[in-house]
């Protein structure tokens, strides 16, 4: 008893180790942004939800969108929500990166650095998935990676894209985005 008592008081007293304190943090970074992640999933969900009633789909319809892992492109298809979004995320980070003057190098940088982060999330997780790797929008987000990646093996990692690749891949952005 009398042990634990000491230990008690140290903490208290604020002299905890730095690995304690750096863990404590990371677990309430990991948590919020977790919370956060499900939050915003769920008002996406609601507002599907919400767009079903209005369409008179009933209360069931609207049920049903809340808790289906699919969503319904603008095509048509029934894709992962997950994966749409992904998708929609590369389509949108990828324009504001090609619309940012590459002499303000800062705000460059930033929306490169989102483009890049988002084409990694995307790739990690559909790359090679089966259940989306025929898609149009998946064959043309693939055509728009394939491009940066020939002309950035070539030109060098800040090289400034020439406006022949800038429209070609704003086209295969577009084509993409036609089937989200």
């Amino acid at each position: 008893m009398l042990k634990a008592n000491m230990s008690h008081e140290k903490l208290l007293q604020g002299q905890t180790s730095s690995l304690f304190d750096r863990r404590g943090f990371l677990k309430c970074v990991v948590g919020a942004s977790s919370f956060m992640a499900a939050f915003e999933f769920s008002g996406l969900q609601a507002q599907a939800a919400e767009e079903k009633l209005e369409e008179g789909e009933g209360v069931v319809g609207a049920f049903k969108t809340l808790f289906d892992p699919n969503e319904r492109t603008k095509s048509g298809k029934e894709l992962p929500k997950a994966y749409l979004k992904s998708a929609r995320e590369v389509v949108k980070t990828m324009r504001e990166s090609l619309k940012e003057n590459p002499k303000d190098n800062a705000k460059f940088r930033r929306s490169a650095d989102a483009a890049k982060e988002s084409i990694r999330d995307y790739l990690s997780n559909w790359r090679g998935q089966k259940t989306v790797a025929g898609e149009e929008s998946y064959v043309e987000l693939e055509n728009v990676i394939r491009a940066l990646a020939k002309f950035y093996s070539k030109a060098g990692p800040s090289a400034p894209l020439p406006d022949e690749v800038k429209t070609q891949i704003l086209d295969d952005l577009n084509k993409a985005e036609e089937f989200l």
